[in-house]
């Protein structure tokens, strides 16, 4: 491995401490580099606060001058939230910038290079290009698609079961899948179920991560008849502004101001067929800032989710179990296709061991 993707490496580690606090902006790390030594390093921590390099200048023990500055997404070069890290760059006399990717954000992208450039200091672009990518795949589709990047979750048994005929679902999966699937509730902006889900379970749809203290996503149930019942979990006794009932016309009138007196975000997007628009209902959540969904939903749910074509990335869960049954529910539901040839294929698919059971990992095609 050559010195360039070896610093830029450490670079995407650090940016992967931000998970779950930057949201909607990306995941950044930068490393300071001075004859061959690491002089300083940073990255961005939350929303609103410092720019990774930033962070590293002002973690500085000596001067940055003569310097390499790695870093795993192109720098800023316009007033935001904070002032543009580009002029940082230059007035703090580093004299190499090794980038990762260019930034898609148009406010940014190819201009913080060309400023960095204009001055005289010489930029690499590309390197360990197809791993800073993957680590901001969530920011890249919500700058660029204007929609939410949606990860499909399921965990079934190895006939393809998520729950006995009799709906018994506790647990399909072991311990150690299941604090990843905490891990992942912890990076993303929402968690998303249907109705029947929380009719079923009750669930409180929070984080509870082994290992440290986590984030509890924005709850999101789509219900489009309005028939969440008022006592469930996932609302609580008091209001925080982190739930969102996404439904229709349907809903009734009473229900609605009750819910919404509660802290409840009600958004309606009703299709023609008395269901929630879930194209639509991605669009809204896009202006609101949410960035990613973890879909945790049922069958019925994840094959409208399918349907609408709005998920991203799938993560299957596959226990080695046998439930078997005819009428036991299965991960995705709905139409379904006519040929096998039509089926949806998954792109670059990898795999995890977590205990006795198999991660699947994929992306729609």
């Amino acid at each position: 491995m050559c010195t360039d993707e070896r610093f830029m490496k450490r670079a995407i580690r650090l940016a992967q401490k931000g998970w779950g606090r930057t949201n909607p902006n990306p995941l950044v790390g930068a490393v300071l580099v001075k004859g061959g030594k690491v002089i300083s390093e940073g990255f961005h921590r939350a929303l609103g606060e410092e720019h990774a390099e930033i962070d590293a200048l002002k973690n500085l023990k000596q001067d940055a001058a003569g310097s390499t500055l790695y870093v795993n997404l192109e720098p800023c070069s316009h007033y935001g939230r904070t002032p543009p890290c580009s002029e940082a760059i230059i007035d703090s006399g580093i004299k190499r910038v090794v980038i990762g990717m260019v930034d898609p954000n148009p406010k940014v992208s190819g201009q913080g290079i060309g400023r960095i450039k204009s001055a005289g200091i010489e930029v690499k672009v590309g390197v360990l290009e197809k791993e800073a990518q993957v680590l901001n795949e969530i920011f890249i589709n919500y700058i660029t698609q204007k929609t939410p990047f949606v990860i499909m979750k399921s965990a079934t048994t190895i006939d393809g079961k998520i729950a006995t005929y009799l709906g018994d679902s506790k647990w399909v999966t072991g311990k150690e899948a299941r604090n990843y699937v905490h891990v992942i509730r912890d990076r993303v902006a929402a968690i998303m179920v249907g109705s029947k889900t929380v009719l079923k379970d009750n669930p409180y749809l929070t984080t509870r991560r082994a290992d440290r203290d986590g984030r509890d996503p924005i709850r999101i149930i789509v219900d489009s008849k309005g028939i969440l019942p008022l006592g469930s979990n996932v609302i609580g006794p008091k209001p925080d502004g982190r739930v969102i009932l996404a439904t229709t016309v349907g809903i009734q009138k009473d229900k609605e101001e009750i819910l919404t007196q509660r802290g409840v975000k009600i958004i309606k997007t009703g299709g023609d067929d008395g269901y929630v628009d879930l194209n639509g209902l991605m669009a809204r959540l896009h202006n609101l800032g949410i960035d990613s969904i973890l879909l945790e939903g049922g069958g019925i749910l994840n094959g409208s989710a399918i349907e609408a074509g709005i998920v991203n990335k799938v993560m299957y869960f596959i226990a080695p179990k046998i439930a078997g049954g005819k009428d036991a529910p299965t991960s995705v539901e709905g139409s379904g296709v006519d040929k096998m040839i039509e089926a949806i294929k998954l792109r670059d698919i990898s795999t995890r061991l977590f205990g006795e059971d198999i991660l699947i990992e994929g992306y729609i095609s």
